[in-house]
């Protein structure tokens, strides 16, 4: 069974319970008080891990962007001085790393750059994991298998071929696959869950998950029947917090009732073998006539 083993010897697989991300991502806008809130309720809520995004702006933004003007809770500023705004520095994410030890919770980030893979390598992840929007960058997905850490990518806004070239290019060991659809919110009909299983057969060897930007709760445990290893998705204290991915993001009610789900299926599923189970017993002694043969039928 594909399976994959983290560096605190938790398993990710298709016999293991499901891996539930929480998405912190950007919705801390900045505000660490905001980030250990949001980890003290994917702790509550009964996620696996929290995940943040890294990135250096000046790498990331492309230069005729810097100077854009643009408004933010903070005043109008340079798009350039808003993308530094919201990221956090050495110390900040030391605090973070720390107060996840604390709450006995995983953290990692998506890396969207190559001195964005030093920055987070520091921390000793248990993963990384590349967005969709870095699929094809061959160099940036090697630089962060090169660390010898976990590592799970995306494939939203990506064909059939793109997927299989830049896989193509990695190491199969210890690499995870998620489905998306990168649309914020992202339409029902465009989910496309049973690529799920076609990725699957694509990559019989590796874990297969799921990345949804979704509104509501049905269609992610869905990706879980369907056969997902793990499912990530954006979290914030309040859908309508200023911010680019919070209305495609799941408040602390909504994952505690996504986790209780995914956890009720697991129990549910069972080994598909059919038997008889000891709290059927007294039923099936009550209820089920030996001899159809003597069956009153004036009753």
């Amino acid at each position: 069974m594909p399976e994959c083993r983290l560096n605190n010897d938790i398993v990710i697989g298709s016999d293991q319970p499901c891996f539930i991300i929480a998405e912190i991502g950007i919705n801390h806008n900045g505000d660490l008080k905001l980030a250990k809130s949001l980890i003290d309720q994917a702790v509550e809520s009964g996620c696996n891990a929290v995940k943040f995004q890294k990135r250096s702006p000046e790498l990331c933004v492309p230069k005729d962007q810097w100077q854009l003007e643009r408004e933010t809770p903070w005043g109008r500023m340079s798009y350039i001085d808003y993308r530094h705004k919201i990221e956090f520095d050495f110390d900040e994410y030391s605090e973070i790393d720390a107060y996840c030890k604390q709450k006995d919770i995983m953290w990692f980030a998506s890396c969207w750059d190559l001195e964005s893979v030093k920055f987070i390598e520091s921390f000793r992840p248990a993963l990384f994991k590349a967005a969709s929007a870095s699929l094809t960058d061959h160099e940036l997905l090697k630089a962060m298998q090169a660390t010898s850490t976990p590592l799970i990518i995306s494939t939203g806004m990506s064909s059939e071929e793109e997927i299989k070239s830049s896989i193509s290019e990695l190491d199969l060991n210890n690499l995870m696959i998620a489905h998306s659809t990168s649309a914020y919110p992202c339409a029902i009909e465009e989910l496309n869950l049973e690529m799920i299983a076609t990725l699957a057969r694509w990559f019989p060897d590796n874990p297969i998950g799921y990345s949804g930007h979704e509104t509501g709760l049905a269609t992610t445990l869905a990706a879980v029947v369907k056969g997902a290893c793990f499912v990530e998705r954006h979290f914030t204290l309040d859908r309508a917090m200023w911010g680019t991915d919070q209305a495609a993001s799941v408040e602390p009610v909504g994952m505690k009732r996504l986790v209780r789900d995914i956890r009720s299926w697991e129990k549910a599923r069972g080994d598909g073998i059919k038997k008889v189970y000891p709290s059927e017993l007294n039923s099936k002694v009550k209820l089920r006539i030996k001899d159809p043969s003597i069956r009153d039928l004036s009753q």
